[in-house]
């Protein structure tokens, strides 16, 4: 695990678009499973500094985040954790990482189901970070982050009192007697800390054990990732100084583990093809709107006719600005699986994004027929019926983006829709207060303000409306998480 600093923001956007974290959904730090390519410390953190001033790569996907949390749910039963307050964020990275940033956020990279072969690989995963949430180790590394900080500012100030006297003194080996009790007081508490880490780590890995053996599932998944971390990082950790590292090698992880994990009556435990066929989707779309289209096109070739590898041949059409041919694709899936609601999701967004909002109407309608619950696709309706031009469609907009702000509050893409579609009916002081309300989600308080006095100006003192403009006048913090 690495301490993440998630400073930016998340703004839910269409199906597979990426966009920066929302303020409403800051973390300070987080605990992750960290992969081999993050053992080099300084770059890594330089990386993520870097990330946090520009946002996150994150993405929004309904079909990919089902699958997430029908993998989790059991887990968070069996560790007592409410499924229902518990959000998983997914990260446009190909690295093998995940992490918690607080109590009910699970990020997770793209990559740990593009190198997943198996569900279980991610279980296993999932079971990890559970681990840290129903442990409240983030709650206990704030705890001990501060009992560092006390030890590095003792041995500064010991010190700098010895440098003091040293130079009053005209003591040269008290002085750097002094210097050395300072850089000394900075490298205990750091090792002090790692430590710390590093022993929450290993717990995690005990308690996701305990999750899978609870379930009934196997902990073969979560031995083969470890496996695989160990091999990759042989020549990384050659040389790494095992005291200095935040989380315990991969290596002695599989040791730990591997022998318990053997001893479970459900070693050998399948998952279930239904799953597994899922999961083998999910793999194509995150790799088909990821990938370079080339290296795509190779590893799923025409003489692949698996469901997967034409799932990510339509996508890749898609991609590559072949409509026709996107279409013709994606039709034989839906010919193929009818009740599938991300086929029709995926025909939609062609021709949403292809200009054709209009035509994207009767799709993503049955997409969301198929699926009412998932967010992103009730919100890519909601923007097709936006724009398409028909003033019935543009009432029916208003009515599933509001529905769609119940379970999205954050996404700033909604509220730019249901701002064109309020504007459409000349609802100005509406389309105003949607465009505020936008904008406080992506976390800039001035520009909303000044949105929503205007839209207070025109509307009705007391109402709803007007009441939700008062509150972003007043602009208050947004809530972390979902509360």
């Amino acid at each position: 695990m690495m301490l993440k600093r998630c400073l930016s923001r998340l703004s839910p956007v269409r199906t597979l678009r990426f966009a920066p974290l929302p303020a409403a959904r800051r973390a300070a730090a987080g605990l992750c499973l960290a992969a081999a390519s993050h053992l080099a410390v300084a770059p890594a953190l330089a990386q993520e500094t870097n990330m946090a001033g520009r946002g996150l790569p994150l993405v929004r996907d309904a079909e990919t985040e089902q699958l997430l949390r029908d993998y989790l749910n059991p887990i968070l039963k069996a560790a007592g954790v409410p499924g229902g307050s518990t959000e998983i964020v997914l990260i446009n990275d190909p690295r093998f990482n995940a992490f918690v940033a607080d109590s009910h956020r699970v990020f997770i990279n793209t990559g740990v189901i593009m190198q997943s072969k198996t569900p279980n690989e991610v279980i296993g995963v999932l079971a990890h970070e559970t681990g840290h949430m129903a442990g409240n180790h983030l709650i206990k590394l704030h705890e001990e982050m501060a009992k560092a900080q006390l030890i590095a500012a003792v041995g500064m100030l010991v010190g700098a009192g010895a440098v003091a006297a040293g130079a009053a003194s005209g003591s040269t080996s008290m002085g750097n007697g002094g210097a050395a009790a300072m850089s000394g007081g900075l490298g205990i508490a750091q090792r002090t800390l790692l430590a710390y880490q590093r022993s929450e780590e290993e717990a995690a890995d005990r308690a996701a054990l305990k999750y899978l053996l609870m379930t009934k599932q196997s902990a073969k998944g979560m031995v083969e990732t470890f496996r695989r971390l160990a091999n990759e990082e042989i020549m990384v950790t050659r040389y790494a100084d095992p005291y200095a590292q935040t989380h315990p090698f991969s290596r002695e992880r599989l040791a730990a583990v591997e022998t318990l994990a053997e001893q479970s009556p459900y070693w050998n435990a399948k998952d279930p093809p239904a799953l597994q066929a899922r999961h083998d989707m999910v793999r194509a779309k995150l790799t088909a709107f990821t990938g370079q289209p080339s290296l795509v096109s190779r590893q799923y070739p025409p003489t692949d006719k698996s469901l997967p590898a034409q799932y990510a041949r339509a996508i890749i059409a898609y991609r590559i600005g072949d409509p026709q041919g996107a279409l013709q694709q994606i039709d034989a899936l839906i010919k193929q699986q009818p009740k599938n609601p991300y086929f029709w999701e995926l025909k939609g967004q062609a021709l949403l994004e292809g200009g054709r909002p209009r035509e994207a109407v009767a799709p993503l309608r049955q997409a969301v027929s198929l699926a009412p619950s998932a967010g992103p696709i009730r919100i890519m309706y909601g923007q097709a019926l936006a724009n398409s031009g028909d003033p019935a469609m543009v009432k029916q907009a208003v009515v599933e983006l509001q529905r769609a702000a119940q379970q999205e509050p954050d996404d700033t893409a909604l509220f730019r829709s249901l701002a064109t579609a309020y504007a459409a009916q000349g609802n100005i002081p509406m389309a105003d207060l949607s465009t505020a309300r936008g904008i406080m989600a992506a976390g800039s308080c001035s520009e909303a303000r000044r949105y929503a006095a205007r839209a207070q100006a025109a509307l009705k003192p007391g109402t709803p409306a007007w009441l939700q403009a008062d509150d972003i006048i007043s602009c208050k913090p947004p809530r972390l998480g979902r509360g």
